[in-house]
């Protein structure tokens, strides 16, 4: 049984930072991409970053230069490490994983967590 754990939200001023992590279980985890998504109430889940099985990254144009995505393989966790938060960035945040490379549709991954929330106050 595959199972991912988000934990690290919380409640953060604008500018300041939080550093998500994902550990998984029921999965070889070196086999699969992680990907971070968000939904804001009212609103669409979007991508936010993802890394592939051999360490490639990707992310979403907003938060370049803000956020990075990396992972342990030995400790089969993901993290998401956010700084300068915008109160816009209010969300619950999901990892999810699917094999090998990385994508940016919710719909191509395979498994996800329960989310986390983080709220940026302004």
């Amino acid at each position: 049984q595959v199972q991912l754990v988000e934990s690290g939200g919380g409640l953060v001023q604008a500018g300041g930072s939080l550093r998500l992590s994902c550990a998984s279980s029921g999965l070889t985890f070196s086999n699969y991409a992680m990907g971070w998504f968000r939904q804001a109430p009212g609103k669409e889940r979007e991508f936010v970053a993802a890394i592939s099985w051999r360490g490639t990254t990707s992310s979403t144009d907003s938060v370049k230069g803000r956020f990075t995505i990396s992972r342990d393989n030995a400790k089969n966790t993901v993290y998401l490490q956010m700084n300068n938060l915008k109160p816009e960035e209010t969300a619950v945040y999901y990892c999810a994983a699917k094999l090998w490379g990385v994508a940016t549709r919710a719909s191509d991954y395979t498994y996800w967590g329960q989310g986390t929330q983080v709220t940026v106050s302004s």
